[in-house]
């Protein structure tokens, strides 16, 4: 049930293969989180970025992970670095060097509701 939102520079569209990334993400936020049901993902390029550019294009990926609560913040660390880790190796096979990569767990607010078909 995790929902993962990935923002990234729109550059960096079809420097590697989404639908690879986003498997092996599903599978380590489900295996690292405890979490039963799907993983929800969605990946929005942006066009502006504005940050500690160098000379050329600076790139960016930022992912967010939203969970339900109980996870401790040590869960939680451990989830953010496994995550960083998984984009860095994707980006480094695709030679992407330069992008800035950041990773936030965070719980899903108490207010959130599931609505699913037929239902």
């Amino acid at each position: 049930m995790p929902h993962l939102t990935i923002d990234h520079s729109s550059h960096l569209t079809g420097v590697f293969d989404l639908s690879v990334l986003v498997k092996e993400l599903h599978r380590l936020v489900l295996d690292e989180s405890g979490s039963a049901g799907v993983c929800k993902t969605l990946v929005r390029p942006v066009e502006t970025y504005v940050g500690a550019m160098s000379s050329g294009q600076a790139g960016f990926v930022h992912l967010e992970v939203g969970l339900m609560p109980g996870r401790s913040e040590e869960q939680k660390a451990r989830l953010s670095e496994s995550v960083l880790a998984l984009l860095d190796r994707h980006l480094r096979a695709a030679g992407e060097r330069g992008s800035t990569v950041s990773v936030e767990v965070r719980e899903l607010a108490g207010s959130y509701r599931l609505s699913s078909p037929g239902r």
